[in-house]
């Protein structure tokens, strides 16, 4: 796919890492039995003034979220799905034996936080310097200080090439470490794209894996006949962060299989929906156009 000219707002903090924050902390406030995720940290992560907003103005607040599925309708049910999903595949690879983990594009995760078995693994969080710094600032609020086990990679996916500054925080290639790029792929170059994929098979330990989600390439060149590819690639571009890269619909073994991974999974919409939403929540709808995938290091 060819590469065009896009404009990237990368001076602040990402505005799309606190709406991720947002529908996380949307839906942790849900009862136990309703929710798909839950993440109670998220809550720090996003502007007082929002919250406040929120508390002071339920039916405005209550609108604009209404308004925003009527834009993108079952898009935030897959985002949740999409945290759940990743967060059960990080839980079974800590069962599975990994060593490391490596978040690219780090944004607000905070899965090193609440995940009690990570606190024995090395975490290293890649991200852009802006929005990391303001990560940073807020993990030492909650906790006092900075977590032992997390290392901080600050990297700008446009500029730079994160390799090197995985292996001076103290990366070690021959250990068996998962790779999560949860909401990552779609904003980044397809040359970053390449060089990040090739990273991890060519310089990770025998059983290490990579899971991350995109979306299909016509909605990055503004083919898609849906409505909402086309308001999913309006809205970004907006916020500064415009779509970059996709997949051609039912390549995503073949183009996985070419860096040189194994057991390739594709998720569809219609998997995570049979997966999670069942009872209060089997009318809610999914996105079709938001894929998850998996895939192996021999």
């Amino acid at each position: 796919m060819p590469e065009n000219k896009v404009e990237v707002n990368r001076e602040n903090p990402s505005k799309m890492a606190e709406g991720m924050a947002m529908q996380r902390f949307s839906e942790s406030a849900k009862p136990e039995n309703e929710r798909i995720c839950h993440d109670s940290y998220a809550v720090h992560f996003i502007s007082p003034e929002i919250i406040k907003f929120g508390m002071e103005h339920p039916k405005e607040a209550k609108e604009k979220v209404e308004q925003m599925e009527k834009l993108f309708p079952g898009l935030s049910s897959s985002i949740m799905a999409r945290v759940r999903y990743f967060d059960d595949f990080t839980k079974k690879s800590i069962d599975e034996g990994i060593e490391q983990l490596i978040i690219l594009g780090a944004g607000y995760d905070t899965r090193a936080y609440r995940i009690e078995e990570f606190k024995d693994i090395k975490v290293f969080e890649v991200d852009h310097p802006n929005t990391q710094s303001f990560k940073i600032q807020k993990i030492g609020e909650i906790f006092g200080s900075l977590p032992g086990h997390v290392v901080y990679v600050p990297v700008d996916f446009e500029k730079e090439t994160f390799s090197q500054k995985l292996f001076d925080n103290g990366y070690d290639p021959s250990k068996k470490t998962l790779f999560i790029m949860e909401g990552l792929i779609m904003y980044i170059p397809p040359k970053a794209v390449a060089e990040t994929l090739l990273f991890i098979v060519e310089n990770s330990g025998k059983g290490s894996a990579v899971i991350f989600d995109y979306y299909p390439e016509s909605i990055v060149d503004g083919t898609c006949k849906l409505e909402i590819g086309a308001n999913i690639r309006n809205y970004v571009a907006k916020q500064g962060e415009p779509l970059q890269f996709g997949i051609k619909e039912e390549k995503i073994e073949d183009f996985l299989i070419e860096f040189g991974f194994s057991k390739v999974q594709n998720v569809t919409s219609k998997d995570y929906k049979k997966l999670y939403f069942r009872g209060k929540n089997e009318n809610r709808d999914v996105c079709e156009l938001l894929y998850f995938a998996h895939a192996v290091v021999e």
